[in-house]
């Protein structure tokens, strides 16, 4: 009898493994050989070769049920064809296969891939997106990084994927995606791949079952000035008519805008009105933009078009009371904005300056809107720049987080959350295109501080600083059993700015803060505290002001501990198969 494939390998590895008669005497034989556990079945008068460890879960897949060349798992009952190792259910994966030879009644085992792997767990990713399957998404990270593949990959695929399938548009799951990317570098080489697939995972919650968005067309042969097409978009945006605003981003791409002239149009409009949709839009538009840093703007068309529908349905506060009532926060905003250029032209020639960061954050936090408006309107004609003053207002933000008393509602940690990524989102903006009009945005987070004074009320104590820790390490390892109870808030601030005060190295902490973060079924807000944290951090270096900053984000993350950690779980089994754990295999 002899049996071989009909597609010739490049590769050649041949072993003898068993002889014909004791494969189908016994129907079905485990053989190891090398690293590999390998399963063989008898089946109409054919002898195959698979991986024992079913793809799934690993379960091993000898003494399965075999019928008409299908073999069963038993366990979730996945179905593979002998021949291709191909499976029926797509949640399982491909089974590997291995090519068998007879000679001279005795069985041999070609152990040389038949595949090409990179290219398998590319189409796997995919499927795993399509299908919202976790289990396949971690398994294929895990695995293309393993095999040297740039973290940029599977990131650019989930970016495709959710900007081109997603009900609502650029959203949660696309920024959770951004974020996750974002933090790479903050955190330990074994939670990276922890990061991607937690971000894809977002991606795909949010694209189930979701339509195809098709691009609209550019202007056809058009030679309007980009000047007209911003503000053609500005208007179209302002009466919610969103394919048109999508007709001219698209446009204004086909062009040949720069980078920082999209992004001008885009903050332009996201800023026509006050804190639109509590900061999320804008925080989305900056994402979106970092999203296509990172692949060196691929995708450009798919990813704006993107976020056009959020931007022309978002809530306005113009229409909020609080926005209005007791004061008229929208008044006090707009004089300031007629107030705008000649400040801006005032304090041009002394840039460079300006010093009084410290005397304008009490204002900030301070009880007087229209002083509030003021003393930034001051601060420009006093030479701070425009990137400056969006970080004393981030600042400003963040120390709303860190005093957050514990007494107020569970639900107001988000209200003192949003004005901080917001503000975030404005300073790097800020940082990309020094815009006029998204300057209005550092006044929105401004009033946004303002409002959730009463957060503070009273405030919760800073830290002070302490003297020097022999081995800070150790106060890192008491943070996870801190994170393991609920109501810690306070501990943890405590415990950070202890670590940090004492000689702790402030990378450290933030690698075990994502570490952390990744342990939990995470939120969206969670995510986003801790992105726009480190970030901050990484302007404002090792200073009072930034440690400040770790400590809100570390205060807000112990708020919401613990929660489930079923996603953890699931990247855990997949990092096991990956490594070839037999975990359901007798003795183990």
């Amino acid at each position: 009898m002899t049996q071989t494939f009909d597609t010739i390998t490049s590769k050649d590895c041949y072993v003898r493994v068993a002889s014909v008669a004791d494969v189908r005497a016994a129907g079905g034989v485990l053989v190891h050989v090398d690293k590999y556990a390998i399963a063989l079945f008898y089946s109409d008068n054919k002898i195959y070769a698979i991986d024992n460890r079913c793809p799934h879960m690993g379960f091993p897949l000898h003494g399965s049920t075999c019928k008409d060349g299908i073999v069963t798992c038993p366990w979730h009952y996945a179905r593979f064809d002998l021949a291709s190792g191909g499976t029926f259910d797509s949640w399982a994966d491909d089974v590997r296969a291995f090519r068998v030879e007879i000679r001279d009644s005795e069985v041999w085992v070609n152990l040389a891939s038949q595949v090409d792997p990179f290219v398998h767990q590319r189409q796997r990713l995919q499927d795993g997106l399509e299908q919202g399957i976790s289990l396949v998404i971690a398994k294929s990270v895990i695995a293309l990084l393993d095999m040297g593949a740039d973290s940029i990959e599977p990131f650019r695929i989930g970016l495709e994927f959710g900007t081109r399938y997603n009900k609502e548009g650029w959203s949660t799951g696309l920024t959770i995606h951004t974020c996750m990317m974002n933090l790479l570098p903050y955190l330990d080489a074994e939670d990276r791949p922890l990061a991607l697939y937690q971000g894809l995972s977002a991606v795909a919650r949010d694209s189930g079952s979701a339509p195809p968005h098709f691009v609209v067309h550019p202007l056809p042969n058009s030679n309007v000035d980009l000047t007209t097409l911003k503000n053609w978009f500005r208007q179209f945006i302002e009466r919610r008519d969103s394919e048109a605003a999508e007709r001219c981003i698209i446009s204004a791409i086909h062009m040949g805008a720069e980078k920082t002239q999209i992004a001008d149009m885009l903050f332009a409009a996201a800023t026509d009105h006050r804190f639109i949709d509590v900061g999320h839009v804008l925080d989305f538009i900056n994402k979106a933009l970092e999203a296509l840093d990172a692949v060196n703007w691929q995708q450009a068309e798919q990813v704006l078009a993107s976020l056009i529908s959020g931007l022309a349905n978002a809530s306005r506060m113009e229409e909020s009371n609080s926005w209005r009532y007791p004061v008229d926060l929208v008044a006090i905003l707009e004089s300031a904005f007629d107030e705008l250029p000649d400040a801006l032209k005032e304090g041009q020639s002394r840039q460079g300056s300006w010093s009084n960061r410290e005397q304008l954050i009490p204002i900030l936090l301070g009880e007087n809107a229209q002083a509030i408006a003021d003393a930034l309107l001051t601060a420009l004609r006093e030479g701070c720049t425009e990137e400056q003053l969006a970080s004393v207002v981030s600042y400003a933000a963040a120390l709303r987080v860190a005093r957050f008393h514990t007494n107020n509602d569970f639900g107001d940690w988000d209200t003192a959350h949003h004005p901080f990524t917001f503000a975030n989102a404005v300073h790097q903006g800020l940082r990309r295109v020094a815009s006029l009009e998204l300057l209005r945005g550092v006044f929105d987070a401004a009033m946004s501080v303002y409002l959730n004074r009463f957060l503070n009320v009273p405030p919760a104590r800073l830290p002070e600083p302490k003297d020097l820790v022999e081995n800070p390490d150790e106060l890192l390892h008491r943070l996870p059993d801190l994170l393991d109870r609920q109501q810690q808030v306070n501990e943890v601030g405590r415990l950070v700015a202890h670590y940090l005060y004492g000689g702790g190295e402030p990378e450290r902490l933030m690698a075990v803060l994502g570490k952390l973060m990744l342990r939990e079924n995470r939120d969206f807000h969670v995510i986003q505290e801790i992105e726009a944290a480190f970030r901050q951090y990484s302007l404002l270096g090792h200073t009072p002001d930034g440690i400040h900053v770790l400590i809100a984000a570390s205060r807000y993350l112990a708020a919401h501990s613990p929660t489930m950690r079923s996603q953890a779980q699931t990247y855990d089994m997949a990092h096991r198969l990956h490594k070839g754990d037999r975990l359901f295999e007798d003795g183990d």
